[in-house]
């Protein structure tokens, strides 16, 4: 792990050494270099190592606390020094860089590392100014923080790299008789993944057994199966499952009548015999099963059954497995990096990996932070990738960007946390192209949260807000030549 850490530092230097030569013109022909300097490349051309922005070498050298990590049982109130930061939303296991210059904060800091029992935990929580009364408002789900490397400088301040732990509930903030902010919270018991029980789905008689019925109606030969096969699954279980599923026997008989019913109006449209009129068709000249394939069709629709009250589908729709396999697949359609498919079989895990990395506004993110319940934080987040396009800014809904613009230029994803010199972090989504923005100055090397690339202001054309930075490549062999890194709060809200 050192000599890998140290391969990559070396990366860095080299890439910071290799500054990239412009011949100074002026007049049209600087415009018009300046536009060839942000003409998108492919992402399939990119030579960017993304592991380079993970580890937040702009803060400097800094140690390792060799801290034991903590975890708290769900339900627990505990006090800890609290950080309440602006525009951004912690989740478990995100990592979040700090650089704390508020006498306040570092006061908070210190604390938690003066903590005997090793446990370095700190308490993070979004906040924001009210727009009626313009005073802070707290949100009231944040997220504990396990503090992993630190380092303190000669000025006083402190330089952080932390990662989320547990959810909590704050009770009420306070500032202690030594001037640190902290917090009475609750720890929040999260649930387990919910599985669709086995036994819910049945497996009827093959449809071949119809044609042994053949002097009953189709509809009372499905029904007479259902009602034996049904039957049959009530006398595997116990006596009180037994009691449910004959009361709701004539529940599911209905639906089945009605689907059987909808499959003879499909079947018979499909095949009307335009001479016949308007309505009617020719029973001699409906095809048989095996002549057309339906046999097939229809014993996949109707071979499974469900046992219990609802139909499977609902079960679907709750199932944490199912949800983590389909945000799983819809990530990889859209970003492709990093790979979410480790953590379909924990259903927990990937619901915040993707609420950490997936490129919304910071209120959108706070609203999955609140969320309790797995399966409903995954399908919230497989609704937020559904409608994920238009980027627009946040106080004149301008657009500036769309989805097949974005860019991932780190191996934490599309989304990051990156402090500045003043101590503040700005969660920034990367895009390979955009548009309405304009540039302040030229690029500037210190500080930059991507080695190799130097930092421009960018503004909104439009309204002059501070939408992020232009990055632009300070060496020759870099590919993008350049890219823009966009404040999360600064986007208008998604559906």
């Amino acid at each position: 792990m050192d000599e890998e850490l140290s391969y990559q530092i070396q990366q860095i230097r080299q890439i910071e050494s290799e500054e990239l030569l412009v011949e100074e013109v002026d007049g049209e022909t600087s415009e018009d270099d300046d536009n060839v300097l942000r003409e998108p490349t492919s992402p399939s051309d990119l030579n960017y190592d993304t592991s380079l922005a993970a580890l937040h070498s702009y803060l400097g050298d800094i140690e390792d606390t060799h801290n034991r990590l903590s975890f708290l049982d769900g339900g627990a109130v505990i006090v800890v020094p609290l950080l309440y930061l602006k525009g951004v939303v912690l989740f478990p296991e995100a990592t979040l860089p700090l650089r704390v210059v508020q006498s306040n904060f570092v006061a908070a800091i210190e604390k938690a590392l003066r903590h005997s029992n090793g446990y370095y935990t700190i308490g993070v929580i979004r906040v924001q100014k009210d727009p009626h009364n313009l005073r802070i408002k707290f949100a009231t789900t944040g997220t504990t923080a396990e503090i992993r490397q630190y380092r303190r400088l000669e000025d006083g301040s402190v330089n952080l790299i932390t990662r989320g732990q547990q959810r909590f509930r704050l009770r009420r903030h306070f500032i202690d008789v030594d001037g640190s902010p902290c917090g009475e919270v609750q720890i929040i018991q999260e649930d387990v993944p919910l599985r669709t029980p086995r036994d819910t789905v049945g497996r009827l008689t093959p449809l071949r057994r119809f044609r042994a019925l053949s002097t009953v109606p189709l509809e009372t030969k499905s029904l007479n199966i259902f009602q034996t096969e049904h039957y049959g699954c009530v006398s595997g279980t116990n006596d009180d499952d037994k009691v449910d599923e004959v009361v709701d026997i004539h529940l599911e008989r209905s639906r089945l009548h009605d689907f059987i019913g909808s499959l003879h109006t499909r079947r018979e449209e499909k095949h009307m015999h335009p001479n016949q009129g308007v309505g009617k068709i020719s029973v001699s000249d409906r095809p048989s099963c095996e002549d057309n394939g339906w046999k097939n069709h229809a014993i996949s629709q109707t071979c499974d059954v469900s046992r219990a009250y609802l139909p499977n589908w609902v079960y679907q729709m709750y199932d944490s497995y199912t949800l983590a396999q389909k945000v799983a697949e819809q990530w990889k359609q859209i970003f492709k990096v990093p790979s979410m498919d480790a953590f379909v079989m924990k259903p927990d895990l990937l619901s915040f990996h993707i609420a950490s990395k997936i490129p919304v506004s910071e209120s959108i993110r706070q609203e999955l932070l609140d969320i309790d319940g797995i399966s409903y934080r995954l399908r919230r987040e497989t609704k937020l990738l559904e409608s994920l396009d238009r980027i627009r800014c946040k106080t004149c809904k301008t657009l500036i960007a769309r989805r097949s613009n974005m860019l991932v230029m780190s191996r934490e994803g599309p989304l990051g946390a990156y402090a500045n010199p003043h101590g503040h972090v700005h969660e920034i989504m990367t895009l390979l192209k955009a548009h309405e923005l304009a540039v302040i100055g030229n690029p500037v090397r210190e500080y930059s949260w991507f080695p190799g690339y130097g930092w421009s202001i960018a503004e909104c054309a439009r309204c002059g807000c501070q939408m992020g930075w232009l990055f632009t490549a300070t060496n020759s062999k870099l590919k993008p030549r350049s890219f823009w890194g966009i404040r999360c709060s600064q986007l208008a809200d998604t559906t």
